[in-house]
């Protein structure tokens, strides 16, 4: 039986040395300017004045956010995993649709629907011959605003993990449970809970991340935070040390909450020990709770997808996008390259780094893919920081090497164009493929590669011929998820964009931000479209699922 050719072994294990290191050069470079000096009268300006802002808009927010993507999240998934109501197969896939809307495409939506001179306030003085004087209404763009749309746009990191661990853990323990006459509330608060307790944690910790992450919604609702900081020092302020300060400062939340998120656990450890996994029935509910169930479930898809979903379909067929047409075929052609060009690249290396740790003897490959699965947990501004500093100075080497060796002037060849943001959205999304291709690797047997090596096969061959034709269905899924990804994502873009070069998302921003919000309708739900379709597939699989 032969053994995997040492070549292609060692060459793998290089790749995954490069791009590890690459992954990880924006956040050193963001660290190495906590010892610079930098404008000390910028960065002293911010610690008196704004810092302190930020450090408590962002804690609330955790907070808020962190509470409230929990409560719905588990309250969802507990209903639609154990019990089987009205609607309940409808809101087992419905219930992750809010993933494809965008927070900062919910914040505009939201802002026009519920502002003083919007369809709510309004009906309500035209109905009751209110003024101005004669009523309150909850300021929509305001820190409570935000914790309340962030926890109806990230709820469904909640309710997907928790679901899966409802499914998969809780079954067998919850029958032991119920033989002992344990009643359904104690059952769900010592048995099932505690066994989805790391679930729980990773959807929660996955949706702060996004949380801190955000710019868009929460620049639009006048939120100070970490990110509006250092978007305003790097393009008001004009001191990009400042920059790197505060975005070393949110890497440093970031750093924390994923401590905390692990000390939370302990020692403790929750298995199902019963060996008993089949999922169970479901409890049938009839009259009022059924009515509370269907209701507890449909609230969170009305508010975070279909009532803004509707609402940009009337700003796009009432009002109308002026923009319309060409302009909105030349955002769509950017965007699709930008994501396209990223998807690629993303699962090519994710699909090279995840052989090259099936082939590795040690644990070498492994810890250098989980150091590359890190970069999913920084910011896009903190990476848009850290990778134009080093970026920019190589761009300006560049362009001086090629003036003295050819007497001409090539301009900023990587920062110039799209080469540094597409390096920028494999540092941030690489991890997103990764995880995808290894998790369906994981699943081929070893046998597998055994048998083909002794009909001598190679491990390129074993690749080529056995890996990805088993493989296509999650490449592709992994190149979608990449791809959707890269169409959201705006802080990145926002800051490293090259100049004149729009996209649906930067174009919603902008128009949004100039109260357009009529023509900033059509590149929201162009993006809400495209961030569908990998719901769509995740909808099949959770349909499919025996029950």
């Amino acid at each position: 039986m032969q053994t995997p050719k040492p070549v292609l072994t060692d060459v793998l294990l290089m790749l995954a040395v490069v791009v590890a290191a690459l992954i990880g050069m924006p956040v050193a470079s963001v660290l190495t300017n906590l010892l610079s000096g930098g404008t000390a009268e910028v960065w002293q300006h911010l610690v008196s004045t704004v810092l302190p802002e930020y450090i408590a808009n962002t804690l609330w927010l955790c907070l808020g956010v962190g509470g409230g993507v929990t409560l719905v999240g588990v309250a969802t998934a507990w209903l639609t995993a154990m019990h089987r109501f009205p609607g309940q197969r409808v809101f087992e896939w419905a219930l992750a649709l809010p993933l494809a809307m965008p927070s900062y495409v919910l914040a505009y939506v939201y802002t026009d629907f519920l502002q003083f001179v919007g369809p709510v306030q309004t009906f309500l003085r035209e109905t009751f011959g209110w003024t101005r004087a004669d009523y309150w209404f909850p300021e929509v763009r305001s820190l409570g605003g935000a914790i309340v749309l962030f926890i109806f746009v990230l709820y469904p990191y909640v309710y997907l993990t928790a679901r899966t661990a409802f499914l998969e853990r809780a079954s067998g323990m919850l029958e032991a449970s119920r033989t002992l006459g344990v009643g359904a509330w104690r059952s769900f608060f010592r048995v099932s809970l505690p066994l989805a307790r790391p679930a729980v944690a990773a959807g929660t910790a996955l949706a702060l991340m996004e949380t801190l992450a955000d710019y868009g919604a929460v620049s639009y609702f006048g939120v100070q935070t970490f990110t509006t900081g250092i978007y305003r020092a790097w393009f008001s302020l004009g001191d990009r040390i400042a920059a790197a300060q505060l975005a070393a400062s949110l890497l440093g939340v970031v750093a924390l909450l994923l401590i905390i998120e692990q000390a939370s656990r302990g020692r403790a450890r929750f298995h199902n020990t019963t060996g008993r996994n089949r999922p169970m029935p479901g409890q049938m509910l009839r009259g009022l709770p059924a009515f509370l169930a269907f209701g507890v479930c449909a609230l969170p898809v009305v508010i975070g997808f279909l009532l803004p979903g509707g609402l940009l379909l009337r700003l796009a067929f009432v009002e109308g996008d002026a923009q319309f047409g060409v302009q909105f075929l030349r955002l769509a052609r950017n965007s699709f390259i930008l994501s396209g060009v990223t998807a690629i690249l993303a699962v090519v290396l994710a699909l090279l780094l995840a052989y090259g740790e099936r082939l590795g003897r040690g644990g070498t490959a492994r810890a250098l893919n989980r150091l590359v699965g890190l970069g999913y947990a920084v910011p896009g501004s903190v990476i848009a920081v850290g990778v134009l500093i080093p970026v920019a100075r190589l761009d300006n080497w560049l362009a001086a090497q090629w003036l003295s060796w050819f007497g001409s002037n090539p301009g900023l060849l990587l920062t110039g164009g799209i080469t540094a943001l597409v390096y920028a959205y494999l540092v941030r999304f690489l991890a997103v493929a990764l995880q995808s291709v290894n998790a369906s690797l994981s699943k081929i047997t070893p046998s597998m590669d055994e048998s083909a090596r002794s009909l001598g096969e190679g491990a390129g061959g074993i690749l080529r011929r056995v890996h990805l034709p088993l493989l296509r269905g999650s490449l592709l899924t992994a190149a979608l998820l990449v791809f959707v990804d890269v169409m959201k994502e705006l802080p990145a873009t926002l800051v490293m964009r090259p100049f004149n070069f729009d996209t649906l998302a930067t174009q919603a921003y902008t128009l949004a931000s100039d109260e357009r919000l009529g023509e900033a309708s059509t590149a929201s739900l162009a993006i809400v479209a495209v961030g569908l379709l990998p719901l769509i597939a995740l909808s099949r699989q959770i349909s499919r699922r025996k029950r």
